[in-house]
């Protein structure tokens, strides 16, 4: 059968789907222009989504801070909330403070073969500066997805890399999103940005966690009004059991040193609570983040004139990231429609009007 690989630059795609402000979705804070991680100067994304019958429903997603075409680093910090997933290079990000690239996401079968093929793609164009140890997170599609087939290949990740752009973000089942479930309906990928005084974070999200009863949206419990009325399959994740995984990738070009960007990675977990999730045993919640400030702070010798902004001005950024966390979870569900999959397993997404009349009960928008 033939494969449909889709990359982006598909944006008109991306203007067309509703986000979750769309459908009155009360949040706080306020976003960037985009709304996006994008938001940040020189951030770009890039996807490639492979959906073939009758069992492929997976992809690639790529978040470079500072755009395919620069090869500076990035101040990173990381952080897991819970351990049951992977992300690679994150020991040496611990020990240097530096990100040595972008930060890639696929399903948990294919780390080994997004992280081989971005080297490749480094040695091709080369970029390679003797070694390299990629930043490569996952989150587990199986349900979706023929998993054990490995049907991502090195020119899907280097599709994703070379097709990496600013502006709009698509969301929902796409790139490393696409065979995703979240709280019990159809996940992926989101985003959403902030403003904090003269800054900015932005964060993307890879949502594949929660229970169905746990949901929670804008402060109403939007898992438990819903409940069981859309299709439910045997086996279903995020129905009985919490066996999920996200990956939470924040951008920022505030001034902030590794060890306070770890500090914003814990805040990100905060986001993710006020969806419901309390990161189960089965559950790979790792976060990571950056920041585009303090270019050229990587050079090799001499010392490095830094700025860094006080941690007693790092509430505004606090704030900022569990706000745009939230958010991005809740455009990825809201961006994702109902699809069938791997050995015929069906999973609906976040129906709208339900969503919209669980609030109106709450009296989180106007009836």
């Amino acid at each position: 059968m033939k494969l449909l690989l889709i990359l982006l630059p598909a944006m008109l795609i991306a203007q067309d789907k509703p986000r979750a402000r769309d459908l009155g979705v009360p949040f706080n804070g306020t976003p960037g222009p985009l709304n996006a991680i994008t938001d940040i100067p020189g951030v770009e994304v890039g996807h490639t989504t492979l959906i073939r019958d009758p069992g492929i429903r997976t992809g690639v997603t790529v978040v470079w801070p500072r755009g395919k075409a620069s090869t500076d680093s990035a101040f990173a910090g990381w952080n897991s909330q819970n351990g049951n997933g992977e992300m690679t290079g994150t020991t040496w990000i611990e020990e240097s403070g530096f990100l040595l690239g972008p930060v890639m996401i696929t399903n948990t079968h294919s780390v080994g073969v997004v992280r081989d093929a971005f080297i490749q793609w480094e040695v091709a164009n080369h970029r390679q500066q003797a070694w390299s140890l990629p930043v490569v997170a996952e989150t587990y599609d199986g349900f979706l997805n023929d998993i054990n087939g490995f049907h991502v290949k090195p020119e899907h990740v280097v599709a994703a890399l070379d097709g990496s752009h600013g502006g709009r973000v698509e969301e929902g089942a796409v790139g490393g999103g696409t065979g995703m479930v979240c709280y019990g309906f159809k996940g992926g990928i989101g985003t959403s940005s902030r403003k904090s005084g003269d800054y900015t974070v932005g964060v993307l999200v890879q949502c594949n966690c929660g229970r169905r009863e746990q949901l929670t949206i804008a402060g109403v419990p939007v898992g438990r009004e819903i409940g069981n009325r859309t299709q439910v399959a045997q086996g279903q994740p995020g129905i009985h059991e919490d066996v999920g995984s996200i990956i939470i990738v924040v951008g920022t070009d505030a001034p902030l040193l590794p060890h306070q960007l770890k500090r914003l990675t814990r805040r990100a977990t905060m986001g993710l609570a006020r969806t419901g999730s309390t990161s189960g045993n089965g559950s790979g919640d790792i976060f990571i983040a950056f920041s585009t400030a303090n270019p050229g702070a990587v050079k090799r010798t001499g010392v490095q004139d830094l700025k860094m902004l006080a941690n007693d001005q790092m509430n505004g950024l606090f704030d900022a990231t569990a706000d745009a966390t939230e958010e991005a979870i809740v455009n990825a569900m809201v961006g994702a429609e109902s699809m069938t999959g791997f050995q015929g397993h069906q999973i609906a997404r976040l129906p709208h009007d339900a969503l919209k009349d669980a609030l109106r009960k709450y009296n989180r928008i106007a009836p």
